[in-house]
Protein backbone atom coordinates (compact mmCIF):
# COMPACT_ATOMS: atom_id res chain seq x y z
CA UNK A 1 0.00 0.00 0.00
CA UNK A 2 2.74 2.19 0.39
CA UNK A 3 2.93 5.83 2.55
CA UNK A 4 2.64 9.24 0.57
CA UNK A 5 4.99 11.80 2.07
CA UNK A 6 4.82 15.81 1.98
CA UNK A 7 8.05 17.20 2.27
CA UNK A 8 9.30 20.35 2.72
CA UNK A 9 12.07 22.88 3.83
CA UNK A 10 12.52 26.60 4.58
CA UNK A 11 9.59 27.70 5.99
CA UNK A 12 11.27 30.62 7.99
CA UNK A 13 8.36 30.55 10.44
CA UNK A 14 5.28 31.18 7.85
CA UNK A 15 3.06 27.90 6.96
CA UNK A 16 1.25 29.19 4.27
CA UNK A 17 -1.96 28.44 3.91
CA UNK A 18 -2.02 26.93 0.10
CA UNK A 19 0.47 23.90 1.13
CA UNK A 20 -2.10 22.64 3.91
CA UNK A 21 -4.37 21.02 1.31
CA UNK A 22 -1.47 19.74 -0.49
CA UNK A 23 -0.47 18.23 2.91
CA UNK A 24 -3.55 17.16 4.05
CA UNK A 25 -3.43 14.11 1.74
CA UNK A 26 -0.26 12.86 3.38
CA UNK A 27 0.86 10.43 5.95
CA UNK A 28 3.72 11.86 7.41
CA UNK A 29 5.37 15.34 6.45
CA UNK A 30 9.04 15.45 6.45
CA UNK A 31 10.38 19.25 7.06
CA UNK A 32 14.35 19.32 5.98
CA UNK A 33 15.29 22.48 8.26
CA UNK A 34 14.98 26.30 9.04
CA UNK A 35 11.50 25.42 10.07
CA UNK A 36 11.46 28.96 12.04
CA UNK A 37 9.18 28.05 15.09
CA UNK A 38 7.30 25.24 17.09
CA UNK A 39 4.52 26.33 16.42
CA UNK A 40 5.30 25.62 12.83
CA UNK A 41 5.90 22.12 13.57
CA UNK A 42 3.02 21.82 15.79
CA UNK A 43 1.34 23.36 12.93
CA UNK A 44 2.25 20.83 10.27
CA UNK A 45 2.11 17.62 12.84
CA UNK A 46 -1.64 18.41 13.42
CA UNK A 47 -2.13 17.71 9.52
CA UNK A 48 -0.03 14.63 9.36
CA UNK A 49 2.77 13.08 11.70
CA UNK A 50 5.50 15.02 11.59
CA UNK A 51 9.48 14.11 11.13
CA UNK A 52 11.67 17.38 11.07
CA UNK A 53 14.78 17.99 11.26
CA UNK A 54 16.53 21.63 12.75
CA UNK A 55 18.40 24.14 10.61
CA UNK A 56 21.08 27.06 10.58
CA UNK A 57 18.47 29.73 11.34
CA UNK A 58 16.12 27.67 13.71
CA UNK A 59 16.56 28.89 18.06
CA UNK A 60 17.41 26.96 20.78
CA UNK A 61 13.81 26.02 21.20
CA UNK A 62 13.63 23.96 17.64
CA UNK A 63 17.06 22.74 17.87
CA UNK A 64 16.11 21.43 21.41
CA UNK A 65 13.02 19.44 19.94
CA UNK A 66 14.24 18.54 16.59
CA UNK A 67 18.30 16.83 16.05
CA UNK A 68 20.19 18.06 12.97
CA UNK A 69 19.75 14.48 11.49
CA UNK A 70 17.47 11.93 10.67
CA UNK A 71 17.82 8.36 9.96
CA UNK A 72 15.55 6.08 9.29
CA UNK A 73 13.50 2.90 7.75
CA UNK A 74 10.47 3.95 6.11
CA UNK A 75 8.87 1.27 3.87
CA UNK A 76 11.60 -0.54 2.94
CA UNK A 77 13.36 2.69 2.13
CA UNK A 78 16.62 3.86 4.11
CA UNK A 79 15.95 7.75 4.26
CA UNK A 80 18.80 10.37 5.80
CA UNK A 81 17.07 13.63 6.60
CA UNK A 82 19.86 16.97 7.14
CA UNK A 83 19.44 20.79 6.56
CA UNK A 84 22.84 21.23 5.16
CA UNK A 85 23.64 18.20 3.03
CA UNK A 86 24.71 19.98 -0.49
CA UNK A 87 23.82 17.88 -3.81
CA UNK A 88 25.08 14.87 -5.56
CA UNK A 89 28.78 16.18 -6.73
CA UNK A 90 29.07 18.97 -3.91
CA UNK A 91 28.18 17.44 -0.89
CA UNK A 92 28.25 19.37 2.57
CA UNK A 93 31.73 18.10 4.32
CA UNK A 94 29.68 17.38 7.52
CA UNK A 95 27.55 14.86 5.37
CA UNK A 96 30.21 13.46 2.95
CA UNK A 97 32.24 11.26 5.18
CA UNK A 98 29.36 8.97 5.98
CA UNK A 99 27.58 9.54 2.88
CA UNK A 100 29.72 7.95 1.06
CA UNK A 101 30.46 5.12 3.72
CA UNK A 102 26.90 4.49 4.31
CA UNK A 103 24.90 6.10 1.12
CA UNK A 104 21.17 6.16 1.95
CA UNK A 105 18.27 5.29 -0.56
CA UNK A 106 16.77 8.72 -0.15
CA UNK A 107 19.07 11.90 0.97
CA UNK A 108 16.99 14.99 1.28
CA UNK A 109 17.86 18.37 2.66
CA UNK A 110 17.19 22.13 2.51
CA UNK A 111 18.66 25.27 2.70
CA UNK A 112 19.48 26.49 -0.81
CA UNK A 113 15.48 27.50 -1.11
CA UNK A 114 16.35 25.58 -4.89
CA UNK A 115 14.10 22.98 -5.55
CA UNK A 116 16.37 19.80 -6.97
CA UNK A 117 15.42 15.81 -7.72
CA UNK A 118 18.50 13.82 -8.84
CA UNK A 119 19.96 10.89 -8.81
CA UNK A 120 23.36 10.12 -7.60
CA UNK A 121 24.28 7.35 -9.75
CA UNK A 122 27.76 7.22 -7.66
CA UNK A 123 26.10 6.40 -4.85
CA UNK A 124 22.77 4.86 -5.71
CA UNK A 125 20.58 7.14 -3.74
CA UNK A 126 17.80 9.58 -4.63
CA UNK A 127 18.43 13.46 -3.49
CA UNK A 128 15.79 16.06 -3.04
CA UNK A 129 15.64 19.01 -2.03
CA UNK A 130 12.01 20.88 -1.90
CA UNK A 131 13.10 24.37 -1.85
CA UNK A 132 11.79 27.02 -0.30
CA UNK A 133 8.03 26.58 1.46
CA UNK A 134 8.27 30.05 3.04
CA UNK A 135 8.39 33.28 2.28
CA UNK A 136 11.92 34.61 3.31
CA UNK A 137 14.94 34.15 0.89
CA UNK A 138 16.17 34.27 -2.19
CA UNK A 139 13.15 32.32 -4.25
CA UNK A 140 10.16 33.68 -6.20
CA UNK A 141 8.52 30.95 -5.83
CA UNK A 142 7.07 28.87 -2.72
CA UNK A 143 7.77 25.06 -3.73
CA UNK A 144 7.27 21.38 -1.63
CA UNK A 145 7.08 17.75 -2.89
CA UNK A 146 4.64 14.94 -2.39
CA UNK A 147 5.73 11.67 -3.15
CA UNK A 148 4.90 7.84 -2.63
CA UNK A 149 7.41 5.27 -0.71
CA UNK A 150 6.34 1.64 -1.72
CA UNK A 151 8.65 -1.75 -1.35
CA UNK A 152 11.80 0.39 -0.88
CA UNK A 153 11.12 2.53 -3.97
CA UNK A 154 10.43 5.84 -3.89
CA UNK A 155 7.38 7.33 -6.66
CA UNK A 156 4.85 9.37 -8.09
CA UNK A 157 6.79 12.90 -7.26
CA UNK A 158 4.72 16.20 -7.57
CA UNK A 159 5.62 19.30 -6.96
CA UNK A 160 3.87 22.33 -6.24
CA UNK A 161 4.73 25.87 -6.93
CA UNK A 162 3.28 28.65 -5.40
CA UNK A 163 3.14 32.62 -6.13
CA UNK A 164 5.31 33.94 -3.08
CA UNK A 165 2.99 35.35 -0.79
CA UNK A 166 4.59 39.04 0.57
Amino acid sequence: MGKKIGCLSDTHGYLDSRLVSFLSECDEIWHAGDIGSNLIAEDLARIAPLKAVSGNIDDHEVRNTYPIHQRFTIEGLDVWITHIGGYPGNYNQAVKPLIFKSPPSLFVCGHSHILKVMNDRKLGLLHINPGAAGRSGIHKVQTAVRFMIEDGKTIDLEVIELQRQR
